[in-house]
């Protein structure tokens, strides 16, 4: 049966998370058939599957970050059926069958990210913690001798098994006896970030018993544990997460754009300069470009003016759309300007680019932002749209902001912040009038783009934004 590796869905990537699987075991599906969906260091990205056949296994968990390469399903012949184990032949005290290949069955319902839960192609066993007490191994083999035994014909139904309405899923049992391999191993039932926290606080998790519905451990458990203020088990909770009456606290791991900014916050000296434009002959021109017919079927803002004057500008300023290659100690001088714009979305911030803007008409260029927004509002930007940029635009007036210190984008030299449009008081011509104003500032390397540089290419761009035909000069 073939296994589907994770693969290398962008330029180097090297691990990604299991965000949600699209199939279930026993599912029949064809080749580029979405499975999984996942989230890199970039963006979401859904993937399709190389095979065709039976879904006979998925080996990862929701919420599990694994590495390029890692096996995370296993598709099989379309003949093929999931394995099921066969129902011990007694009466009607019959014993449910159990399909430890279906999550919900073990316990967990669909999309749930537990680690702990049976897989039924995984053949690797974890070794025996060492916390494991011989007492409760020896008990974890009696409950897995039982367990072994229903799967068996002929052989002994446990006496546990409760017969008549009961749903075909093991009942409750305490966290040291949920689970346990053919090796006694006991399995505490806990997602990644508790256990991550536990092993942060140096708390042995599988010395809890967790409150969680299921037995499940929590973050409170483990904090309790830390603090040395744990009570004795409780029976897990009935209800969710409640922010009134639950943590005062809580965390998520920093992933994706975020997690790339703190690398080229503290490798890339920033600079950051700014100048307050009046751009209302910008605003002017935009209105007309609005009434003409070939920009009919496109948005049109003082994004794309700002857009142009930043292609045409980096022609006089090279070094803005250059990159400091540091192990080579070099600077690496780019002949085409990838423009990205930075976007704020759903599951956090995306910088796609348009590649070779440089080429493009104004219409183009139009069009090619209007998709670029409208794919990264859907979160369907694939790695391939984010990566190779030049140059990039965060556009922060769209939330009513005049200007900041943007971080730059990794990989990149510069990046300018366009802030809000606003009518304001304005001398122009000895006399105080009212214009639309705006904000730009920009960060740049200091390491090879010094104060003439950066002053340079961003007097080009607010240059034309006072006047769109300045663009005539370039």
């Amino acid at each position: 049966m073939p296994e589907y590796k994770l693969p290398d869905v962008g330029e180097g990537l090297t691990e990604a998370e299991i965000v949600t699987w699209k199939v279930k075991v026993g599912d029949v599906i064809a080749v580029n058939d979405i499975v999984v969906e996942i989230e890199t260091a970039k963006s979401l990205v859904e993937l399709p599957s190389p095979y065709a056949g039976t879904v006979t296994a998925l080996l990862v968990d929701e919420g599990e970050t694994v590495p390029v390469g890692t096996p995370i399903i296993v598709v099989g012949d379309a003949s093929e059926a999931p394995a099921e184990p066969a129902a011990a032949p007694a009466p009607a005290a019959a014993s449910p069958e159990i399909d430890l290949s279906n999550p919900a069955a073990s316990g967990g319902g669909e999309g749930e990210s537990l680690v702990g839960r049976n897989k039924t192609e995984r053949e690797a066993m974890r070794r025996p913690r060492k916390a494991t007490s011989p007492a409760a191994a020896a008990a974890a083999r009696s409950t897995h001798d039982q367990l072994q035994a229903s799967f068996t014909p002929g052989e002994l139904v446990s006496p546990e098994v409760v017969e008549a309405d009961e749903p075909a899923v093991p009942a409750y049992t305490p966290a040291a006896e949920t689970a346990a391999d053919g090796n006694g191993d006991l399995r505490t039932l806990a997602k990644p970030p508790v256990r991550k926290l536990a092993k942060d606080l140096d708390v042995d998790i599988t010395s809890l018993v967790g409150s969680g519905e299921g037995g499940v451990v929590t973050r409170d458990d483990v904090q309790a544990a830390a603090s040395g203020t744990s009570s004795e088990p409780v029976a897990p909770a009935t209800t969710s997460y409640d922010a009134t009456q639950g943590e005062r606290e809580r965390r998520e791991p920093i992933k994706g754009v975020r997690k790339m900014m703190v690398d080229s916050a503290f490798s890339a000296p920033h600079v950051t300069e700014w100048v307050t434009v009046d751009v209302t002959r910008t605003m002017e021109f935009v209105e007309r470009l609005k009434t003409r017919r070939e920009f009919r079927e496109v948005k049109v803002s003082p994004l794309l003016v700002l857009a142009r004057a930043c292609i045409l500008a980096t022609r006089r300023t090279p070094e803005i759309n250059s990159w400091w290659d540091e192990p080579a100690q070099e600077v690496v001088f780019k002949n085409y300007v990838n423009l990205g714009i930075a976007a704020a979305t759903a599951r956090g911030l995306v910088v796609p680019n348009v590649k070779d803007a440089q080429d493009l008409s104004l219409l183009d260029l139009a069009a090619a932002l209007n998709q670029l927004i409208a794919t990264a509002r859907d979160g369907k930007t694939q790695p391939a749209d984010m990566s190779g940029g030049t140059f990039t635009i965060t556009n922060v007036g769209v939330f009513g902001i005049d200007a900041g210190t943007p971080i730059i984008n990794p990989g990149e030299s510069a990046i300018l912040a366009f802030g809000a449009v606003r009518k304001m008081p304005w001398v122009l011509d000895d006399e105080i009038v009212v214009r639309q104003v705006t904000t730009l500032a920009l960060s740049f390397d200091h390491r090879h783009v010094d104060g003439e540089k950066g002053s340079r290419f961003l007097a080009d761009v607010a240059a034309v934004m006072e006047d769109p035909a300045a663009a005539l000069l370039f």
